[in-house]
C-alpha cells in the first residue's frame, strides 16, 4: 500500500497543477499584501452607530406581504381562534376579546401588501363578527344565538371602531409614504 501512495505522489508532483516544490518556492517570493492600521480619524469618521434597539427587534419580526384575500383570511382565522380561546380560558369575556382584536387590526394593516391596502379596513370589522361567534351569549336555539351575536356587536362597537380606526390610519400612513416614494423616484429618473 505504501508503495502505491508514493507513486500516487509522485505523480501528482510532477504534474504542473502547483504543488511541487518549484511551485512552494515562487509562492513565498511573491509580495504579500498587507492592510495597514486606520488612523484615529478616519477610522472614527468611518464608524457609524448602529440603529437603535428598539428598530433592531422591530427588524426581527416576521415581514409577511398578504395579499386582500390573505390579509381576510388571516384576520379571520386569528380572531375566531382568539374567540374560541377567550371562551376556553375566560368564560367568554367580551372585553378581553376586544382588547385582543386590537393587536390583530394593527398586524393586518402592516401585514398588507402596498396593492391591496384599501382591503384591511374592511375585512377587520367582518373578521371582529367572526370572532364573535364562539364568545357571543349561547342559547338553545338558533335565534337566540344570532341574537347574542347582534347583541355583542351592538355592545362592543366602541371597540369594533377602534380596531377599525387603527386599520385605517395605519393603511392611510403607508399609502401615503407608497405615493410619496414613487413620486420621488420619477423625479430622480426625470
Amino acid at each position: 500500500m505504501s508503495g502505491v501512495r508514493g507513486a500516487d505522489r509522485s505523480v501528482w508532483a510532477s504534474r504542473s497543477s502547483g504543488s511541487g516544490p518549484a511551485a512552494r518556492s515562487s509562492r513565498a517570493a511573491r509580495p504579500v499584501a498587507q492592510r495597514r492600521p486606520a488612523s484615529a480619524p478616519a477610522a472614527a469618521a468611518v464608524r457609524r452607530p448602529g440603529p437603535p434597539p428598539v428598530a433592531q427587534a422591530v427588524r426581527r419580526f416576521p415581514n409577511p406581504r398578504l395579499t386582500g384575500l390573505g390579509c381576510g383570511l388571516f384576520c379571520g382565522a386569528v380572531m375566531f381562534l382568539l374567540g374560541h380561546l377567550d371562551a376556553l380560558l375566560f368564560g367568554s369575556s367580551l372585553t378581553v376579546y376586544s382588547v385582543l382584536f386590537l393587536p390583530v387590526c394593527a398586524l393586518t394593516a402592516v401585514w398588507v401588501r402596498g396593492g391591496d391596502l384599501m382591503t384591511a379596513p374592511v375585512v377587520v370589522p367582518i373578521a371582529f363578527a367572526v370572532g364573535l361567534v364562539p364568545v357571543a351569549d349561547h342559547g338553545g336555539d338558533l335565534g337566540d344565538h344570532v341574537m347574542g351575536l347582534f347583541s355583542a356587536l351592538a355592545t362592543q362597537a366602541g371597540w369594533l371602531y377602534g380596531g377599525t380606526l387603527i386599520a385605517g390610519l395605519l393603511v392611510l400612513v403607508r399609502r401615503v409614504r407608497l405615493v410619496a416614494r414613487r413620486a420621488a423616484a420619477r423625479r430622480r429618473q426625470a
